[in-house]
């Protein structure tokens, strides 16, 4: 009996599983708990203190409704699976997110609802606005954009952008990612917070955000309507559009919503009566009491915002903003060791460079001061080499000077021979002038002697000629009156003495041509002997003249070739013309040879 007692008094539990925009949590709940008791214990354990934008919504056949704090979790209608699931979510909206939106982890839910909401298109958001809060969503999970880092290709396991906008252009991936990245760079130095906030500022613009849509009919015949509920009041659209509402009940015009279960429908009283009542109908009990739960809910908010706040919500204010003002100066100091570090970071990396930088210049420089030292080395043989080559060319200076002045004193005396040399080409000149003017005059001489011989022997014959035709005349007529032989009796004066002086003039003719012959043919003969001794006395001065100037030539090379080993260094021996000098002795000898 004990036993069975004990087991009556242990408290009934089930099993809950909690799932929030990022999380998932189970807990072991009591059977008597109410939906407060759960959805406190939820709050708590997300650090959730602005409770009153958010509730437990469960799924009940083909549509959901949220859990109801006053009553018992299981005695709702809520799914009999073990553990139950509920959805940890924003059932209210804020009009102005930056004014009413306090803790950080409330922004951060609303933000991860919001984006959700966007991305499966339940909020119709344009292309460009989608790219602009894709930005601010990839600025608040990635921070600061570093190129170093955030490499191409890096979103591609991201969902940024709803599939009708993807679908809309004909872009690829690649392309809608630079254009996040685009604006993503522009967000440089925005905290995470306040990135969502920036992303809840520009959602908080669209048509259909914090809208909840209902299907309703204006008469119980008709259903092409749409009633909107949201923080601002109620709104009637058409079937086929959300975003203008045909007609508005804003929260501040309402003076009563009444809803009649025995009707089963809504009607809406303005505070103006002059306007009509509008009722409509909604054919499902759930979805009426969805509609009245929330029409009431943001109702009472709408008034609350119009009040002062509580002291609670003072607090909270005050906590908020102390916490971003630490957060702020944390981010700061954040961002100055960042910027430190960076720096220290870059002037380590600096120092690493510069250091590897001495290292290859101190590597350089040993590997030059060895090369410095084997050069020193090879510079000190050198310089010994240069040195003894040195001492040796002074030696060799000396010797050169020494030969040079000996040169200069041979090329004094060969100058003074060479004089000597011209003055005796001079007088070889001057004498076979005369020479050459004695043979011309000779020549006459012998010309003239050689006509006067003509013409005594021309004179000869003529004498001859006439002695022979004289004798023809007249030896028939003394052989026939003289006597018998007898020896000749001496002719008569006159003849006698003219035939001997014919006769000795014919001896004296003879006699003179053959010495004139005879003197001529020594005089051609010593001629012909002065002219080769004087032939070859031109020989030898030509001889003479050709060493002298082959001498002088060596004389100058030799002296050229030792003032440059006195300088240092030995050239090829230049040959210096002399044909300016020597010309006139080459035209000379050439004279002389011709003569």
């Amino acid at each position: 009996m004990s036993i069975l007692g004990l087991k009556k008094k242990q408290p009934k539990t089930f099993k809950v599983k909690v799932i929030t925009m990022d999380a998932e949590m189970e807990f072991s709940c009591e059977v008597k708990w109410k939906g407060k008791d759960l959805f406190d214990l939820v709050c708590r354990t997300v650090g959730l203190r602005e409770t009153w934008f958010f509730g437990l919504r469960y799924t009940v056949k083909d549509t959901y409704a949220w859990l109801k704090p006053e009553k018992r979790v299981l005695d709702q209608e809520v799914p009999k699976d073990s553990p139950i699931t509920f959805h940890f979510l924003a059932k209210f909206f804020p009009e102005k997110v930056e004014e009413e939106l306090v803790q950080e982890i409330t922004q951060h839910l609303f933000f991860l609802q919001v984006k959700k909401q966007i991305l499966d298109e339940e909020i119709f958001c344009s292309p460009e606005a989608s790219v602009l809060l894709a930005s601010y969503a990839v600025q608040a999970k990635y921070g600061d954009y570093d190129p170093n880092f955030h490499k191409p290709g890096f979103l591609a396991q991201d969902e940024l952008l709803p599939k009708r906008v993807l679908m809309q252009y004909q872009m690829t991936a690649d392309m809608w990612e630079e254009k996040i990245t685009a604006w993503y760079a522009e967000h440089r130095g925005i905290a995470r917070d306040e990135a969502e906030m920036e992303y809840l500022k520009i959602a908080q613009d669209l048509e259909m955000y914090g809208v909840s849509y209902f299907a309703i009919t204006q008469n119980k015949r008709d259903t092409d309507l749409l009633l909107g509920v949201d923080a601002q009041g109620l709104h009637i659209y058409s079937p086929n559009s959300k975003l203008n509402p045909n007609k508005s009940f804003p929260w501040s015009g309402i003076r009563n919503i009444s809803y009649s279960e025995k009707e089963v429908n809504f009607t809406i009283k303005p505070l103006d009566k002059k306007k009509d009542v509008f009722k409509f109908y909604s054919s499902q009990l759930r979805v009426n009491k969805l509609i009245l739960q929330l029409c009431i809910g943001n109702h009472d908010l709408f008034m609350r915002r119009r009040k002062v706040d509580s002291i609670e919500v003072q607090q909270m204010k005050a906590q908020a903003k102390e916490e971003k003002a630490r957060k702020k100066m944390e981010r700061q100091i954040l961002a100055r060791e960042k910027q430190m570090r960076e720096e220290a970071e870059r002037a380590k990396e600096e120092m690493e460079r510069r250091l590897f930088q001495l290292q290859d210049e101190a590597r350089l420089a040993n590997e030059a001061l060895l090369r410095s030292e084997e050069t020193a080395d090879l510079l000190a043989e050198k310089a010994q080499i240069a040195e003894e080559e040195a001492k040796l060319l002074a030696h060799k200076a000396a010797e050169a000077e020494q030969e040079r002045q000996r040169l200069e004193v041979t090329a004094m005396k060969t100058k003074e021979e060479k004089r000597l040399m011209e003055q005796k080409m001079r007088e070889a000149e001057q004498l076979a002038v005369k020479l050459v003017e004695q043979s011309e005059r000779r020549l006459k001489e012998a010309d003239h002697l050689k006509q006067d011989l003509t013409e005594a022997k021309d004179a000869e014959r003529r004498a001859k000629q006439k002695l022979l035709e004289i004798t023809k005349t007249t030896y028939p007529l003394i052989a026939a009156y003289s006597p018998p032989p007898a020896p000749p009796a001496p002719p008569p004066e006159a003849p006698d003495f003219a035939y001997e002086s014919a006769s000795t003039r014919l001896d004296f003719k003879d006699s003179d041509m053959k010495r004139l012959s005879m003197e001529i043919e020594r005089e051609r003969l010593e001629y012909m002997e002065k002219s080769k001794h004087l032939q070859d006395q031109l020989k030898e001065l030509k001889t003479e003249i050709e060493s002298l100037k082959l001498e002088e030539q060596q004389q100058q090379a030799g002296l050229y070739n030792l003032r440059s080993e006195a300088r240092g260094y030995v050239q090829e021996p230049v040959y210096i013309p002399h044909s300016n000098r020597n010309s006139a002795y080459m035209s000379q000898m050439a004279y002389f040879e011709e003569v």
